[in-house]
């Protein structure tokens, strides 16, 4: 489980303050306008946003003090942040090696999340010749590589156009309740959380409130 509890910080003349639960196999969607504080609340718990007070806490063991790299979390962004002129192959190995020095354990490895992705045979396509929606889930591939717990999603689906959105979000959930995920989801969106069977929390004034 993933436990926050009252944990804060301050952006300017903003104040934060988060508490939330939430289990493996399940998606705790985050709803709030622009501004609310959803992309502050996935920073916090990624690590890359320092808190000031509170717990936050996986499996009962704190993860305050561990870098962002050392957290069992891994981040789906609203753009794919590839590098569009690399090959699929190059943008998920990156996060491997730098240098891209891939031993055929690593290439077994990609090639098993691509499939798992719906991206089999893809290894080798420049980045630049997928369309929007392979783009996204060679980076949904890369957080799978990553072979994490928790899964954030910060409106991963929003630039998609409407047939793709409903392909990537089935795909995702497909991924959650196979891998046994806890999930963080922020969006705007409530239609995304219902397709993906959110327990639902409303963002506002920078603090939690779950839904009826």
């Amino acid at each position: 489980m993933l436990e926050l509890e009252n944990l804060t910080t301050t952006l300017g003349e903003n104040r934060f303050r988060f508490s939330l639960r939430a289990d493996t196999d399940q998606v705790s969607a985050i709803l709030g306008k622009s501004g609310s504080g959803k992309s502050t609340l996935l920073n916090l718990i990624a690590g890359f946003l320092n808190a000031e007070s509170g717990t936050l806490t996986w499996q009962s063991q704190s993860l305050l003090k561990l870098a962002a790299n050392a957290r069992p979390v891994t981040t789906l962004f609203q753009q794919h942040n590839l590098f569009l002129h690399l090959t699929v192959l190059q943008n998920i190995g990156l996060g491997i090696n730098p240098s891209l020095k891939l031993t055929s354990k690593d290439h077994k490895h990609i090639e098993q999340v691509l499939k798992e992705v719906g991206l089999d045979g893809f290894e080798h396509k420049p980045a630049d010749t997928l369309s929007g929606g392979e783009q996204q889930r060679v980076a949904l591939a890369r957080c799978l590589l990553r072979n994490q717990p928790v899964l954030l999603l910060d409106e991963p689906f929003s630039a998609l156009d409407e047939a793709t959105r409903y392909d990537m979000i089935a795909l995702t959930s497909r991924v959650i309740a196979d891998r046994n995920l806890c999930v963080v989801l922020v969006t705007h969106n409530r239609d995304d959380a219902q397709l993906l069977n959110a327990t639902n929390y409303s963002l506002t004034s920078g603090e939690l409130a779950a839904e009826a």
